[in-house]
């Protein structure tokens, strides 16, 4: 069910108890995995771990389990909610053929509004480490590019660049791989788009749709659906007027519509990994001409949720090696341990690109801590949200049936919300995010499905009801808001008994951002 429907559709608590929303007194319990909610069935139910993306995956995947530890010390649960798809054995077949964006133009162009703090960005360092980094661009012009292509650039809204893309595209315009770490909406999906078009438009590459086999010259992966989709909606800009196709395929749809998607002529294919490597499988995509491998949201895409999938793609015998083709990192977070991952990946002489502070959390969002116990997390939350009016707020929680309860719950205290995680049908999570943007429901309760990369305008504020278990997590769940210049505000409830692992983290995020730290904080940390 749509969470922002009225409130007689939930009914009264006592009805809840079907659905594991019944409503009572809180009872903490540190002993179990469930953050202390143990009176609902199941305890809220399962946390977004790897075996909920495993379902959807080919049969011969390996499967790591739910509750191992990382690589990088998270736990399992934040690390693979996201994914996709392969209509499981276990579940029903999925029919679902997701709407075709609409083809108008002004539709394609649609942009995000650029705000106050826009050339602010000038501000950050820069840093270049490898050998022989071309020199950054100042403007667009000094780029060279067709006049189709700036054409599309000046229609989508863009006329001056963000560093991230200053230095990345003459990088990427020069053949060189590149791992490049910008803080959230600084414009890094553009960063790796435009030079990839150019070139492409330079070559002369066209679609055809007589193909038994597609040849795609560029494959872009990313962890969830609605982001991919979001890269999809950004290339089809750069590409307009041209005979460059791109495509987006991703799980929870109908596996014969991403085939037909694939077969009607694919130069730039946009997918998530589970149904990358089935479309693979089926034989439907050949690789041998893949020139550009972009890996976004990169630091997941190597880690131990897609880090498996990742190695696969580039051990198929019709992949060119790293030294046959250019790969692209990006991200707002690059841990230590997954730069040495990516060393397997990229060249040996790639260049590494840090704007900013690496994994710093954008300063155009003013975050405040709260010392906020388990059981005094919900009424917290509807005085903020009471206060704050009909304000877009994204409010992020760690398991995805306490994602629908306090949608819910929300529901009842006549405040109009929605749900997205991993357990939800696309089509569901499609109208969920669509009634978050269109304002019918100001609120969107959220897993880490929805942490990374989208896009949304005018969300105003983040609360984080549950803190994640990485600081990574954090960083980007705060960068839904303050994007592309425009501020924003994050608020998250810390409990003493259950976040001390972050108090470290988050002050050095905090003070790097300039933002104020709490004492208590630096007491616990």
């Amino acid at each position: 069910n749509r969470q922002c429907q009225p409130v007689s559709r939930f009914g009264s608590g006592r009805n809840f108890a079907n659905r594991g929303f019944q409503e009572k007194k809180v009872v903490e319990d540190s002993s179990t995995q469930n953050r202390g909610f143990k009176e609902f069935p199941g305890g809220f139910g399962r946390s977004e771990s790897i075996k909920d993306e495993q379902r959807d995956r080919p049969q011969s995947g390996i499967f790591l389990g739910s509750r191992g530890r990382g690589a990088f010390g998270g736990c399992a649960e934040v690390y693979k909610e996201c994914n996709e798809e392969i209509g499981s054995e276990r579940g029903p077949k999925v029919t679902y053929v997701p709407p075709p964006p609409p083809d108008d133009e002004q539709a394609i162009f649609a942009r995000y509004q650029t705000g106050i703090n826009f050339d602010k960005y000038d501000e950050n360092v820069v840093e270049v480490s490898g050998l022989d980094p071309p020199a950054p661009l100042l403007a667009f012009e000094e780029a060279n590019l067709s006049q189709t292509l700036n054409m599309n650039i000046a229609k989508a809204g863009y006329s001056k660049l963000t560093p991230v893309q200053k230095y990345s595209i003459p990088i990427i315009l020069a053949g060189r791989d590149l791992m490049a770490c910008a803080q959230t909406g600084s414009g890094k999906t553009a960063a790796f788009l435009l030079p990839i078009v150019a070139h492409m438009m330079r070559d002369g590459v066209t679609a055809s749709s007589f193909k038994e086999q597609q040849e795609p010259e560029c494959i872009i992966v990313a962890p969830t659906r609605e982001l991919i989709n979001q890269i999809f909606l950004e290339a089809r800009k750069f590409v307009y007027g041209t005979c460059i196709r791109p495509v987006v395929i991703y799980g929870g749809t109908q596996t014969g519509h991403s085939i037909r998607q694939v077969m009607q002529g694919c130069n730039i294919l946009c997918a998530t990994p589970g149904r990358l490597l089935d479309i693979i499988g089926r034989e439907k995509i050949g690789l041998h001409n893949v020139k550009y491998l972009v890996l976004d949201e990169a630091d997941r895409m190597l880690d131990m949720g897609f880090g498996l999938d990742m190695k696969k793609l580039i051990s198929y015998p019709s992949m060119p090696p790293k030294d046959k083709r250019q790969t692209l990192m990006f991200s707002a977070t690059f841990p230590e341990e997954v730069q040495r991952l990516a060393g397997e990946f990229l060249k040996t002489h790639y260049l590494f690109v840090v704007v900013g502070h690496v994994g710093g959390a954008c300063s155009d969002v003013q975050q405040n801590i709260l010392q906020v116990p388990q059981y005094s997390k919900r009424d917290k939350l509807i005085e903020i949200l009471q206060s704050i009016g009909h304000e877009r707020t994204m409010v992020f929680v760690d398991k995805k049936k306490k994602a629908d309860y306090i949608a819910a719950f929300l529901c009842q205290e006549k405040i109009s919300a929605t749900s997205i995680h991993g357990d939800r049908e696309q089509r569901e999570r499609e109208v969920a995010l669509q009634d978050f943007r269109s304002g019918k429901c100001p609120v969107l309760v959220a897993t880490s499905v929805a942490a990374r990369g989208l896009d949304i305008e005018n969300v105003q504020h983040v609360i984080n009801f549950d803190l994640p278990s990485t600081i990574e997590e954090y960083v980007h769940r705060i960068g839904r808001t303050g994007r592309c210049g425009n501020t924003g505000k994050a608020v998250c409830f810390f409990d003493n008994s259950t976040d001390g692992h972050l108090a470290q983290s988050l002050v050095k995020v905090l003070s790097d951002a300039q933002q104020e730290v709490p004492v208590w904080l630096e007491e616990i940390a």
